[in-house]
């Protein structure tokens, strides 16, 4: 895996990268700003792009616009957010496009799992932090979400983080079947048709809350 990084913190860049090589891949840019991002992407072309929502000169939303331009122009680059805390204004949009992931900073921590978060991402899936999913999809008493029963809600919130059946049957420790069955039941209460490929049904739940 191809990999560009942005992020501005020169601590957090290194061990990024350090972190990227020692799992096998290739680290081609490591970048203190957003303003070099796009075109080092158009150039290199890299399979993953790894972006601090909050980049100089403002540190608000320079690497959360950077990383839509990104997408809308190469949307076969994955593009994995990092963030320090949750600020959704720009997720549920970029989710909608494929390919992409929003982790909090903490997460990096947890090697491993990163790792095949980033990987996830850069092969088209998504990969979003459990703290921002349940801020996407905390229900609501009159809206579509609070036709859900708990335990859907859980499966929703798994199935956001860019989850599997399998993955979910496992987390929730119950049999791959009845997740299934939690899932064509969400997606019926939710009107949302069923997709056989995971990442799509994922991005369609969420695209559906945006618009609700």
């Amino acid at each position: 895996m191809r990999v560009v990084i942005a992020e501005d913190q020169a601590l957090l860049r290194a061990g990024l990268a350090r972190l990227f090589q020692d799992g096998g891949h290739h680290v081609i840019a490591a970048l203190g700003d957003a303003d070099r991002l796009l075109a080092t992407v158009a150039r290199e072309g890299p399979d993953l792009t790894v972006v601090d929502i909050r980049m100089p000169p403002t540190f608000t939303d320079e690497g959360a616009r950077a990383a839509l331009m990104i997408k809308e122009r190469h949307p076969g680059v994955g593009v994995l957010l990092l963030s320090q805390h949750i600020e959704t204004a720009h997720a549920v949009k970029l989710v909608a496009l494929g390919g992409f992931g929003y982790l909090l900073k903490d997460r990096v921590l947890e090697v491993g799992e990163f790792l095949a978060s980033a990987e996830r991402v850069a092969a088209g899936g998504s990969a979003l932090d459990p703290m921002v999913v349940a801020s996407l999809v905390s229900p609501v008493d009159d809206g579509p979400i609070g036709r859900l029963s708990d335990r859907e809600l859980g499966v929703l919130r798994l199935m956001a983080e860019g989850l599997t059946n399998a993955g979910i049957a496992r987390r929730l420790v119950v049999s791959e079947r009845t997740v299934e069955a939690h899932v064509r039941h969400i997606l019926t209460k939710l009107d949302i048709a069923e997709s056989e490929v995971g990442h799509r049904r994922v991005l369609a739940v969420l695209a559906y809350l945006d618009g609700s």
